[in-house]
């Protein structure tokens, strides 16, 4: 008899639907972070398994949290908003032309607290 239980097994990992939450957003967080370097360095084998598991954890993702925040800036409507505030004035919240804009918002590219 096998030693290994390879139910709910994938070639990539575990069934996205039976992770916990909290280890379906750990397996979220991997994949994104390691996205750039596999599209950049991966074989096509390697980016097709990639382009895979990413698919399947992100539609968990969507199935449990079919209501999740949408921020308005990220909705074409909000790109209209942007669009038309580049027209004319710059609301408070756009950075300046040129601006890195980094994760941690704008200026920020290195890091929280450093510029």
């Amino acid at each position: 008899m096998d030693e290994h239980d390879e139910r709910g097994m994938t070639m990539t990992g575990v069934d996205p639907d039976r992770l916990d939450d909290q280890q379906l957003m750990k397996e979220l967080e991997t994949i994104h972070r390691t996205r750039h370097d596999t599209l950049l360095y991966g074989s096509n084998d390697a980016l097709r398994a990639h382009n895979g598991r990413m698919a399947q954890l992100e539609g968990e993702y969507l199935r449990r949290n079919p209501r999740r925040f949408v921020s308005p800036g990220r909705t074409r409507d909000g790109a209209r908003e942007r669009a038309v505030g580049a027209e004319g004035v710059r609301s408070h919240q756009d950075p300046a032309p040129g601006t890195p804009v980094g994760k941690w918002g704008p200026g920020t590219t290195r890091g929280p607290g450093r510029a």
